[in-house]
């Protein structure tokens, strides 16, 4: 009760490791810490570009030459014995929670100069510190699920598991367990051999000397109807363990919401990650798997779900950064951006593409931002090679400053060792010197990639900072409650619909000025899956 004053007082400027996660806990008893101003784990990540190793007995080592008290010595080692922090008397954690203080000061000095040597800065004064903020009200605020509608949904995927192992059984002559690859490899390739049936080879045995039964390899034999029955039986199993019957014992107690915890030191584009647990890899393909979204509900009747998205957002970002006119024009004129690809590499006039060039042109437009080779396009479109060196070919016809900017990057960064984004966020990408030639060509896809990726990070972060300050300053009750990379989710009163709708656009459009117009698309409904 004695430092509450201090923590709130945004005039007193605070610094922690991993400071969104005290400031969670303090707002648990009842104080709402203002004035955070420094991260050092943040801080590392900016200026080294390093994702794995942030934890503070790291840093201490690295920086300080320092080796701190391992947790263990305190609490146990992990396991059913370990203790919590509450059952230690105070006058041994102390110690513990003084070296830590300690340590994070000291190297918050060390790291202020790392930014400013690294060029980061500003990206850390700007966007990330700033985040915290946003992310920890996001964190508070959870999001609210219909439990009721998710008990259907775990009945109706259990039956249909049962219903497709009856069908797999009877087409295999016997029932057997679905789950072990040992079993299901066998029943496929030796007792059906299904692969004869469909003119293909039987896939190569794994080190243990059974059948693959991966995903990727079924994927190959997918036209025979009992693999399509196994992959349906695969995606019915999962979506109910992961999250049709894990998300409702996820739910606080204390709030009947849940929440989730953003990540910003976890990817290494700047992308936020989100776990305990990731609300970020909610299914968006596949019928049933978006049905999950039915279940993310505002927290009464008076309120709804709004859903905001960038329309293109990496490849307006390829447009900007190559500067490739053909590709400015084509979103300045508000083309489909597949279309207008598929008219440049089948040479047709636009109105005369059919659904599956523009299906082919959109593979080549998301491949070219991850460096797809033409053996690589021929797979995914199931192509021949030369008929994949030929889009290729004519995309940078059509296109050339995209192949300027691969080829201008991947020198530049072999010179350099690092990329940056356009608010100057660094990736140390040190394998593109790399003897070993996959390494190298991995390296620079990459290299490619991260300016791509990482600006369209930078640019919702921006986004969502100036969004949360308007909610705030024009005393809006909305909230903002999800980030999926390209789209912002809110809880809204119904009064203030259309008010929220224009500033979350307005914001998301206008958080960097772009050599080509910027375009979010924001729908409203009773649950995520309406809105979106």
């Amino acid at each position: 009760a004695a430092l509450k004053p201090i923590l709130e007082n945004p005039e007193i400027k605070k610094g922690g490791q991993n400071i969104k996660f005290d400031a969670l806990m303090l707002w648990q008893h009842g104080i709402a810490v203002q004035g955070m101003d420094f991260d050092t784990m943040i801080a590392n990540c900016l200026a080294t570009s390093e994702t794995r190793q942030n934890k503070l007995d790291v840093l201490a080592e690295k920086y300080l030459g320092y080796k701190m008290i391992p947790i263990e010595e305190l609490i146990g080692k992990k396991g059913k014995n370990q203790k919590s922090m509450d059952e230690i008397p105070i006058a041994e954690t102390s110690p513990y929670a003084c070296e830590d203080a300690d340590i994070t000061l000291q190297l918050k000095e060390i790291l202020a100069e790392k930014l400013k040597e690294s060029e980061t800065e500003k990206l850390f004064r700007e966007v990330e510190m700033p985040l915290v903020n946003v992310l920890l009200k996001m964190e508070i605020n959870g999001v609210g699920l219909d439990t009721d509608f998710l008990a259907e949904m775990s009945v109706q995927l259990g039956n249909d598991a049962e219903r497709l192992t009856a069908e797999i059984s009877e087409i295999a002559g016997e029932a057997f367990n679905l789950n072990s690859p040992q079993q299901l490899g066998n029943i496929l390739f030796e007792k059906l051999e299904i692969h004869k049936e469909i003119g293909k080879r039987a896939p190569k045995r794994t080190a243990t000397g059974q059948f693959s039964t991966a995903e990727d390899t079924l994927m190959k034999y997918e036209k025979h109807p009992v693999v399509h029955k196994i992959l349906e039986y695969r995606k019915m199993t999962k979506l109910k363990s992961t999250y049709v019957d894990a998300l409702p014992l996820l739910i606080s107690p204390r709030t009947g919401r849940l929440h989730t915890s953003f990540n910003q030191t976890i990817a290494a584009t700047g992308r936020l990650s989100s776990s305990d647990p990731n609300l970020q890899n909610i299914p968006i393909r596949g019928e049933r798997g978006r049905e999950i979204r039915k279940a993310f509900i505002p927290a009464d009747a008076n309120s709804v779900i709004l859903s905001a998205d960038y329309s293109q957002v990496e490849l307006r970002m390829v447009a900007h950064i190559s500067g490739d006119e053909a590709l400015k024009e084509a979103f300045v004129r508000g083309e489909d951006i597949h279309s207008s690809t598929a008219a440049a590499v089948f040479s047709v006039p636009i109105a005369e593409v059919t659904a599956d060039m523009r299906r082919k042109a959109k593979e080549v437009n998301f491949g070219i931002i991850y460096g797809i080779s033409r053996f690589g396009l021929a797979g995914r479109l199931d192509i021949g090679v030369d008929e994949a060196e030929m889009i290729i070919t004519n995309y940078f016809a059509r296109f050339p400053k995209v192949n300027d900017y691969i080829r201008d990057t991947i020198a530049m960064t072999r010179e350099q060792l690092y990329v940056t984004t356009l608010l100057n966020r660094r990736r140390y990408i040190p394998d593109i010197a790399s003897r070993n030639g996959t390494q190298r060509q991995i390296a620079e896809r990459v290299a490619i990639n991260t300016p791509i990726q990482g600006s369209s990070a930078d640019l919702i972060k921006l986004a969502m900072i100036n969004i949360h300050n308007r909610l705030a300053n024009e005393k809006h009750q909305a909230k903002m409650i999800l980030q999926v990379h390209d789209e912002l989710v809110f809880e809204v009163p119904k009064s203030e619909i259309d008010a929220v709708k224009k500033l979350v656009v307005s914001e998301m459009e206008n958080a960097m000025q772009l050599d080509v117009p910027l375009k979010a698309d924001a729908g409203v409904g009773a649950n995520w899956l309406e809105a979106h």
